[in-house]
């Protein structure tokens, strides 16, 4: 299952005969709110404490493989993880940003539209 709610197939696409996701593809700007604000709870503090519990148990391996072949690889593993991990935080926080910019995006936007409606109302309107 997806973020969207949309059933799944193992390989990832959605479950023939169910579309592609909800008819109106809304969401309300409180929404978008909520889902960025997930991420800054519990998405980035999460996903930092679990690097760090692994960031430590691979350096106490490492210590114990120490004058081993062992120890290289896991350094090396270690050094990929930590990029990974950094990769990974980069687009929680872009996603984060995306969902709170889109919500104020689209409020100036209606504001846009309203205002030009506005502009084009005949002057006779307020005889």
């Amino acid at each position: 299952m997806r973020l969207n709610h949309v059933p799944t197939e193992p390989s990832g696409g959605p479950v023939p005969g169910l579309g592609s996701g909800p008819g109106d593809f809304a969401s309300t700007p409180k929404q978008k709110q909520e889902a960025a604000g997930t991420i800054e709870t519990e998405l980035e503090p999460n996903t930092k404490k679990a690097a760090e519990v692994a960031d430590d148990a691979t350096s106490t391996a490492q210590k114990g493989f120490d004058g081993w072949e062992t120890a290289a690889g896991l350094k090396t593993v270690m050094e990929t993880w930590d990029k990974q991990v950094k990769v990974l935080m980069g687009r929680l926080s872009a996603e984060k940003g995306a969902l709170r910019g889109a919500s104020g995006l689209f409020a100036r936007n209606d504001t846009g539209i309203h205002n030009q409606f506005l502009a084009s109302q005949s002057k006779l309107n307020h005889l």
